[in-house]
């Protein structure tokens, strides 16, 4: 939680998941899955996703599903 007032995310990615263009990859499906789920966030968050090696073959609809299940746990998403 932050005391910012608005939800603020991070993405990293590492030089081992490959070139430039797959780490950016990378980095748009992550912020893609997240503009999907951000509405549904209830408070003021901070957020770090690290995208790993497999994130890059993926679609931002399975890293969505994913993202949901992850911020339910954290208490971010209220059922």
């Amino acid at each position: 939680k932050n005391r910012a007032g608005i939800c603020r995310i991070g993405i990293t990615v590492s030089k081992k998941t490959g070139n430039a263009v797959q780490r950016n990859r990378s980095k748009r499906i992550i912020r893609a899955a997240y503009s999907a789920v951000e509405e549904s966030i209830c408070g003021n968050w901070d957020f770090v996703f690290v995208a790993r090696g497999k994130t890059k073959y993926l679609k931002s609809t399975d890293i969505q599903k994913v993202l949901t299940e992850q911020l339910l746990k954290a208490g971010a998403i209220k059922k």
